[in-house]
């Protein structure tokens, strides 16, 4: 796989949880960080997401926004 984008983290998929339309994607990274992701249902079939699956979080973002109370 060759990708422009430079943060590319490496997991292994711990949970699918599919809507009607869209699904959240939970991958466990290693040290055990989950990051989570919501990508529409159809895309998540098509790449045969599921629980012990390996797979990778790809961030491509210009802003990350920071707030506080």
């Amino acid at each position: 796989m060759k990708i422009s984008a430079r943060n590319v983290l490496q997991g292994v998929v711990k949970s699918v949880n599919h809507g009607a339309v869209n699904s959240e994607i939970v991958i466990e990274l290693p040290g055990g960080v989950e990051i989570v992701s919501v990508i529409t249902k159809s895309s998540a079939e098509s790449l045969g997401l599921a629980a012990g699956k390996p797979a990778f979080a790809v961030v491509k973002a210009s802003n990350v926004m920071i707030a506080v109370e």
